[in-house]
Order: C-alpha cells, then structure tokens, then sequence
C-alpha cells in the first residue's frame, strides 16, 4: 500500500472494495487510541502526545515506551517511524494486543494488516476493555460489517467519553458510511476535549474536503490550526497543500507541498503530491521527474510506498491523452515488481486495475480481459492467504465489478447483468448502506451503452458520485443525453474542480474541462 492508501485502509474496507484498488489519491483516514483501565500488575502509563493517555496493558516499560513513541510518530504523519516502533513494542511485549492493532494499521500490505489484527484479536483477552473496543471496531471494518463497527465505536465513547481519541474513531465509522453529520459531530466533540489534538484538526480538515456537504473554508481553517500546532512536520503543510488544490488554486498547493519537501527531505510523499499538481498544470516532464524522485527516496529510506507513486506516474500518460502508452507503463510495473517486497501483491493488483479500467474506457477488450484475469489471480491469492471468508466475498465482488464494467462498455448486457447479481451475492453480508454502489455502476453504465440514457442517469446516480469521478463523468454524460442539460452543466463544473488524482478522472478531465469551459 502507498502512504495515503495505506492512510486509509480504514475507510477503504468500509465498502466492498478490500485493499486492492485502483490506485487514487486518498484521504487520511487513521485510527485513534484512548484512555483505558489498566490491570493493576501494570506500571502507570507515561503521558501521551497532547497531554491524553492511550491504552496500555503491558507489563513491560519498554513495550510502552515504544507503544507510545509510535503513536508520536503516527499523529503527525510519520507512518514508518510509527510503524517501527509499534513493532518494537511487540517484539518486547507479544503478547501486547493494542501494539499488535496499530502495527495492523501501520502495515505495508494487506497480508500484514490481517497478520497484525489477527494478532490483536488473539491477545485482547488479557487487554482492557477499551483496548478490546478498539481492536473490536476494526474486526468489524474488516469483516465488512460496518453496523457493528459503529457500534463497537460508540460503545468505546460510552465508556472513554472523555478521549478524544475515541470520538476520533467513532467519527471515521461515520464517514466510511458517508454520513458527514455524524462525523463532524464525533469529530468537534475530540476537538472540544482537547483543542492541540493535531489529527482531529487534520481529519476534520479532510471530512469538510471530501465529504458532502463540502466547506473548504472550513476545511482550511483546521488545516491550518494543524499546521500552527506542528508547524516544522512536513504532514499537515502537505494537507494543507490538498486544502488548496481542492479550493483551486495550485500555485498555492505547489508551494505547500515544496515546503513539505522541504521539511522532510527523505520523505517521498510531498514530491508525489507536487507530481499530482504538475499533472494538472500540464507539467509532464517535472510531474514525470517529481514522481520518479518520490519513489527513490522511498526506497533509500526503506518503505514500499515507492512503486505506488511510480502508478502514479503512469497516469501522466492519460493526462496526455496516450491511454496506450498508460496500459503499457502499468503492465510493465506490475510484471517487474520485486516478489520479495512487502505489498507486491498489492502494487501488482493496484496497476492491473488501474490498466483494466482504461483499456476498458478506450474499449480494448482483449487487453482488459487479460490484466484483469491476472488481477482476478491474484487477488485470489490474497484472499487464500489472508483466509477469512469475508475478504474472499469483498475480492470476489471487486472480481465481479471488473468483468461487469467491462461487459458494459462491451454491450453484453447479459455478462453485465450476471456480473452485477454476482457482485450483490458476494456483498450480502456486508452492513454497509453503500455496499451496493458498485452494482449500481455496472448497470448504470450497461444502460448507458446501450443507449438507455434516463435509466443510466437514475443507475449512476445511486453509484458512488461522491468519491468516484469516473461514475460522476458518466452520470454528466448521461444527464447531457437524457434530455437534462441544466443537470449535466452542474455536474461538469463541479468535475472541473476537481483537483485530485485517478486513472477515471485522468482519463477524463481534458473533456470535463472542455465541457465546463462551453456552458
């Protein structure tokens, strides 16, 4: 996983997606510890950043000491330091079940998260209950049941109603589903506890950047306290650079994430995030040169987020306009992976999708059918090894949704019709009230090449409009076709504003510019 997906792992299994997805940009999604009971054979807990304890029950000074330098570490964004010493803390202490969840969080690869978690959830008996919540809430994510996760989130502020920490994570249980209110709410609530609680000012930030309704003003202003409170860490200069770019205006975000560069000199993430920015202005050659660097300096420093940000760089091509030249980029990362790096698995799936979606965009069918049968392998694969029933149905569904979109670029209306009850049979256990977008996608988007522009528009529309501008495209077009000009207007201006990164909405923005740009 790259450090923004590997951010927002939480999120990401809130759906029926699993970890392997086409690579876009993601938003900082990250989980929360809280102030606990602690066996009374425990030592008393050391303080924890911004003056809040975390739970704790470790006989071990050493295990603790780590516990806490690792959530230091991850509450201004340096995963890998984070992640380092949540390892060192259960190598001091196996049997720590809350060091064990925050190394699941702070992973490298899907396999290591379910390693990690299982981890936890073999040792939480001998944890506090706080502690147990919390390993709760993402047994929960990961099994796709989204109403026990909330659950599990709020019994935590039921019992911790006083840590910030908690509210945190109650408040990502409510975004995974969408719901804006809830995770505002949840959010003010840590903020209120604690007014310097760095990753509540951050996560508020994004929740008003991403979520509907939106309020960038709003969004900028948290940033912002982020940024006043950590002012020499490169993470909240870089989300300020996000705040920006959302807002339009990518000078400004240019500059922030040179200035997060700046302050992390080793760290690849703000050069990608200023490869991003370069990919929008029409910079293509430094894009090409801040994404290539980006990923050396992953690799010097130790992390698997370096190939990711070179998927990225095959992107440039489709703000080119050479779709081709993308599909061959992304084949040729995902068949030179190094098989002894941690996420390979991941980074391969991540660049077969991303081709998969463009080869099915431009209609090659033969290319799309074969990244996607070696996608479909190997997310096979992961599914065997990570061995939980509910991963396999979130990747047989992720399977379903590949074919399905390409049977209806196709005109199979049959092959995209059983695709979509296949991806409906596989998500039946899942919670979530948005697990059935993707269907929706197919459908919509089999309507629509068959010429069926309302029922396309009222299909799409029950997809993933909010996050996915690829199915937000197509519901423009489909509005335009469908008689419902003013509709179709709305939709493209709103495109035109978006300032972040996907092979979808690389594939189209040159159109959505230009069409924004006629009415």
């Amino acid at each position: 996983m790259n450090t923004r997906f590997l951010m927002a792992v939480f999120a990401a299994l809130a759906i029926v997606s699993g970890c392997a997805q086409q690579t876009e940009e993601a938003t900082p999604t990250t989980p929360a510890d809280v102030k606990a009971d602690v066996k009374a054979d425990v030592k008393k807990e050391a303080p924890a950043p911004g003056g809040m304890k975390l739970a704790a029950t470790t006989a071990s000074a050493d295990a603790r000491k780590h516990y806490m330098d690792g959530w230091a570490a991850y509450e201004v964004g340096r995963n890998n330091d984070a992640k380092n010493h949540f390892i060192a803390a259960t190598t001091a202490d196996p049997s720590f079940a809350i060091a064990h969840l925050m190394t699941a969080v702070t992973a490298a690869s899907t396999e290591g998260f379910a390693d990690s978690l299982k981890k936890a959830s073999e040792h939480a008996a001998g944890a506090s209950k706080a502690e147990q919540l919390m390993i709760s809430v993402y047994e929960h994510a990961f099994d796709a049941d989204q109403v026990g996760q909330l659950r599990a989130a709020k019994e935590l502020t039921g019992l911790q109603a006083d840590s910030p920490r908690a509210w945190f994570v109650q408040s990502l249980a409510h975004g995974n589903q969408n719901d804006t209110a809830g995770a505002v709410k949840a959010l003010d609530k840590a903020i209120s506890l604690d007014p310097k609680f760095v990753l509540g000012h951050l996560q508020l930030g994004n929740t008003y950047m991403f979520l509907e309704p939106k309020n960038y003003d709003k969004a900028e202003a948290h940033i912002k306290k982020a940024v006043a409170l950590e002012p020499n860490e490169q993470n909240p200069h870089d989300l300020l650079g996000d705040v920006h770019r959302a807002q339009g205006n990518l000078k400004a975000a240019y500059d922030d994430y040179t200035r997060a560069a700046e302050l992390a000199p080793d760290n690849g993430s703000p050069l990608q995030q200023r490869g991003h920015v370069n990919s929008f202005l029409g910079n293509y050659d430094e894009a090409r040169s801040d994404y290539t660097r980006a990923a050396k300096l992953e690799d010097a420093r130790g992390t698997n987020a370096g190939p990711f940000f070179l998927v990225f760089k095959a992107y440039v091509n489709l703000h080119e306009g050479k779709p081709g030249a993308a599909v061959s980029e992304l084949r040729a990362l995902a068949a030179g992976a190094d098989p002894t790096r941690e996420g390979t698995t991941d980074l391969k799936v991540n660049a077969l999708t991303s081709a998969a979606l463009v080869a099915t965009h431009t209609g090659d069918s033969d290319t799309a059918n074969s990244v996607i049968a070696q996608a479909a392998a190997l997310m096979r694969q992961q599914a065997e090894d990570v061995g939980t029933p509910e991963f396999s149905s979130a990747q047989e569904a992720n399977i379903a949704f590949l074919e399905g979109m390409l049977a209806a670029r196709m005109g199979d209306t049959e092959g995209a019709q059983a695709n979509a009850a296949a991806f409906e049979r596989h998500s039946v256990t899942n919670t979530n009230p948005r697990k059935l977008e993707r269907m929706h996608e197919i459908l919509g988007m089999s309507d629509f090449y068959q010429g069926d522009f309302a029922g396309a528009a009222k299909r799409l529309a029950a997809g993933d409009v909010v996050n996915n501008m690829y199915t937000k495209y197509h519901l423009a077009l489909a509005n335009d076709k469908a008689g419902n000009p003013a509709e179709a207007s709305r939709l493209f201006n709103e495109l035109a504003a978006w300032n972040f990164n996907g092979p979808g909405y690389a594939l189209t923005r040159g159109e959505i510019l230009a069409r924004a740009a006629s009415d």
